[in-house]
């Protein structure tokens, strides 16, 4: 789909459809209202009779009314006007591009006049609406041998309308539509297969996405990562043919005296559990282990693109957990990067293990803030389901600054407990820790208590398990593919990144 902005009276355009919005009284006694003016007057009947009530995400389609230049008329609704908010824009402009999809319509012309009452909410609507269409926009149908004459034939493009947009308000379309661009290319790398997304893979995607940007990235390969003493890396890697990746990816915004922000990434491009094998129910599902990492590359491009004025890391440690004669063994030990050591109890709890030599790279940054995000724990899930993506931090000011950037993206976190008693429930037998927890329950904690032993003293850090959140969230979000990956947390972490400026 290609979609653009235009500065034009939208009575001035010949296009095959028209789009507009329309909104729910406040008051029970009152009508709707349609967000064109004209139109409004000409749908009174339908208004009325409630076949248009401006419900949020309803949608009703006028084929051949041939209103002046535009042979369809779809209206989409946006609830009361006192409920609007830039989730709501997000999730509207996903149902049109549904819609317009649906009925095979090419191309469109979207009227944005109306949509926002309060001048000022015009600029957040304008990148939510970016969003909202770039994000309806993915499909992962490259591997289809249809796929190319399929995709020639069913194109759409939607011409957004603004008449006397100010540089504000171009501003943040343009904002919109790099997050939306960003978003789609790390769902892309969570939806290829594992045979098509190895270590080596993921690394060559990181650089190939930077050119351009001004981003540095640099790849260690397996002979490196073992001279860096990077020991759980490295004893995950084992059971695979494939040799494990450690991306850093580098971006200078500010001066280089000021510290940087870091993003670590989980980046398990394919999870079979190795030894203590997960059951094969479902197992396909592994290749989005390494959405983390792909939504750290994505993070690191959105900023670069956006030419944020902070200093930026993006790391990702990447590698397949798979079952081979060299393989961890439950009970082995291996030695972190920092130099901690930790037995192996269950080859499953692998993140873990990866993510704590890329927390100890972060901490030697000295940054500002490390925030690290993996698809770490099935207790996850079972809290927050779908909805919600978890974090955990004892950092009082950087939960403030990931709530306030939450809200301004739109994305849904909900802050999870961490106590030194989750610490103690991770401490070793034979080792200084292990991998998992001597207690029961509170899975996803402990796991964030094990990461917190590899983070620097005194340095702000915060864990984002994305388990529930990080694919098939398309039932809740319909912005979002219904099973793919879904590119979570990347609009947050940008306005984390935002809030170092």
């Amino acid at each position: 789909m290609v979609f653009d902005l235009i500065s034009k009276d939208i009575e001035s355009l010949t296009c095959p459809a028209l789009v507009v919005f329309s909104k729910s009284a406040s008051q029970k006694d009152k009508p709707a209202k349609v967000t064109h003016t004209e139109l409004n007057k000409k749908l009174a009947n339908a208004i009325e009779e409630k076949t248009i009530t401006g419900k949020h995400l309803e949608t009703v389609l006028y084929r051949e009314m041939n209103y002046k230049n535009f042979r369809h008329v779809l209206v989409v609704g946006l609830g009361k006007d006192s409920d609007l908010d830039h989730e709501a824009v997000r999730q509207a402009a996903a149902a049109a591009v549904e819609v317009l999809k649906g009925a095979g319509i090419k191309e469109a012309a979207l009227h944005f006049e109306g949509l926002s009452s309060n001048k000022k909410d015009a600029a957040p609507f304008a990148k939510a609406l970016a969003e909202g269409l770039g994000l309806a926009s993915y499909v992962f149908d490259e591997l289809k041998t249809s796929a190319k004459k399929e995709k020639k034939e069913e194109d759409l493009t939607l011409h957004v309308v603004a008449k006397g947009g100010d540089k504000a308000f171009k501003n943040a379309f343009a904002e919109g539509v790099i997050l939306g661009s960003t978003v789609n290319f790390s769902r892309r790398l969570g939806d290829l297969p594992g045979n098509l997304m190895t270590p080596t893979d993921l690394a060559n995607a990181a650089v190939e996405g930077a050119k351009g940007t001004g981003l540095k990235v640099t790849v260690w390969d397996k002979a490196r990562i073992k001279k860096e003493r990077m020991g759980g890396l490295l004893g995950v890697s084992m059971g695979s043919d494939q040799e494990p990746r450690f991306i850093i990816m580098e971006y200078h915004g500010a001066a280089k005296t000021k510290k940087p922000v870091v993003f670590v990434g989980k980046g398990l491009t394919f999870d079979c559990g190795g030894i203590s094998i997960k059951p094969s129910a479902g197992m396909e599902e592994m290749k989005y282990d390494m959405c983390g990492g792909a939504n750290v590359i994505g993070t690191l491009l959105a900023i670069a693109k956006l030419k944020l004025k902070v200093n930026a890391v993006g790391l990702v440690a990447s590698t397949e957990n798979l079952v081979g004669p060299s393989a961890t063994k439950p009970g082995d030990v291996h030695t972190a990067r920092n130099g901690k050591t930790f037995e192996v109890n269950n080859t499953d709890a692998e993140g873990r293990l990866i993510l704590a030599d890329a927390l100890s790279y972060a901490t030697e940054l000295e940054p500002q803030m490390i925030v690290d995000a993996a698809t770490l724990t099935g207790a996850m899930v079972v809290a927050l389901g779908n909805t919600h993506t978890g974090y955990f931090t004892r950092n009082s000011a950087l939960k403030g600054k990931v709530e306030k950037a939450a809200q301004a993206s739109g994305e849904w976190v909900w802050n999870m407990p961490l106590v030194d008693f989750h610490v103690k429930d991770m401490k070793g037998t034979y080792a200084d820790l292990s991998n998992m927890s001597s207690g029961k329950g509170a899975g996803s904690a402990t796991a964030a208590a094990f990461l917190e032993q590899f983070v620097g003293e005194g340095i702000p850090w915060a864990h984002f398990d994305i388990a529930g959140t990080g694919w098939a969230v398309g039932g809740r979000l319909n912005y979002c593919p219904k099973k793919g990956a879904s590119g979570v947390m990347i609009r947050t972490f940008v306005e984390i990144a935002r809030s170092y400026v």
